[in-house]
């Protein structure tokens, strides 16, 4: 699959209109996310409209001076509610796997990593638990002052964005083999974050600049939808580098590592990185002189298996293998340990 080749896309309506007649489009999610570890899909329910709401309100957010954001940061809950400011975060380091890549296909990362240039809203979506052994992975949300239609923009497209991803949930259960709930079920209550990124091009625009080091996601799924500027490199299963192009009305998702975890490794949990490539100056070059926005805002969020059940490979994917591999960990204890890794949170206690 070339950079410049069209991915498949799965047309969510089919199976939402008749479950039972879809079963090759649930074969070919599962197949997808094996083989890829990411899918692009048209979801009816979701507009374009939504998606352009949603980043014109983060980009006059990300444009306030930094004094102004710096409101919103919540280190006590390990930045898990509000503001991440740039340079806090630091991606895992990866270098051995970096190593054994070929050449034509290795990350623009440098190792071992830098902290990251890039700012990130968090912004809780769907029901909380009555009770967690993981409070602060379930905090109050922050809403910005200046910002009147703040909570009703971001729960409006986090609900969309997490019934995508509910509905690949489902359609992936069944490829495999599954219980159509196998995943929602422990998906229900879970800490799902919208997380728009936000990367200052008019700062961080030189091209081959590094706007988020080459990483996989802590979660079940992410899912993405257009971007203004391209950036995002993903890796197939087999080291293959692809430049993500998501057209107009699709959605992005990638899988993270609690759906590594469930399957035993059957779905890898992908490796990304964005940059400011050629094709993003380009981009620069055409809003700098249309005087729009120089923020890069990824219209991202981060859909979690809530943080009391228990990670470990399901049934169908259980041997000696993937469960020393894979050995039982409550969701939240591992999500805590991962943002230790990535210097989110600064202890384990």
């Amino acid at each position: 699959m070339s950079d410049d080749q069209q991915y498949p896309i799965i047309d969510l309506s089919v199976y939402l209109n008749d479950p039972k007649n879809a079963s090759t489009d649930c074969n070919m999610v599962a197949d997808l996310l094996h083989k890829y570890g990411f899918l692009c899909v048209k979801d009816p329910r979701v507009d374009d409209i939504h998606n352009k709401r949603f980043i014109d309100m983060l980009e006059k957010y990300y444009e306030q001076s930094d004094e102004e954001k710096a409101k919103d940061i919540h280190d006590e809950v390990f930045y898990q509610v509000g503001l991440t400011s740039t340079y806090i975060e630091r991606a895992r380091n990866h270098c051995d796997t970096i190593a054994k890549l070929d050449r034509t296909e290795k990350a623009l990362s440098i190792c071992p990593p830098e902290l990251d240039n890039k700012m990130r809203f968090f912004w809780r979506v769907g029901e909380a638990p009555s009770q967690s052994e993981y409070p602060q992975l379930h905090a109050d949300p922050v809403i910005p002052e200046k910002f009147s239609e703040w909570k009703t923009i971001m729960d409006s497209w986090g609900k969309l964005m997490l019934e995508s991803v509910l509905t690949v949930a489902q359609m992936c259960a069944l490829g495999f083999g599954l219980p159509v709930d196998t995943f929602t079920s422990l998906m229900k209550y879970g800490p799902h974050l919208l997380a728009p990124t936000g990367s200052d091009l008019g700062r961080f625009g030189k091209e081959g600049t590094v706007l988020a080091g080459f990483h996989s996601d802590i979660g079940f799924l992410t899912i993405h939808g257009r971007a203004r500027f391209p950036g995002l490199f993903v890796w197939t299963r087999e080291g293959k580098r692809l430049a993500v192009k998501v057209s107009h009305g699709c959605l992005l998702l990638q899988a993270g590592k609690q759906f590594e975890w469930l399957t035993g490794g059957e779905v890898l949990a992908g490796f990304h990185e964005v940059i400011v490539s050629e094709k993003t100056v380009e981009v620069i070059d055409d809003a700098s002189k249309a005087g729009r926005s120089l923020w890069r805002v990824s219209s991202t969020m981060f859909t979690h298996i809530a943080s009391d059940e228990i990670l470990k490979p399901l049934p169908t994917f259980a041997n000696s293998e993937t469960l020393e591999k894979y050995s039982p960990m409550k969701a939240g204890a591992q999500v805590l340990a991962e943002l230790a890794a990535i210097n989110m949170k600064k202890t384990l206690n």
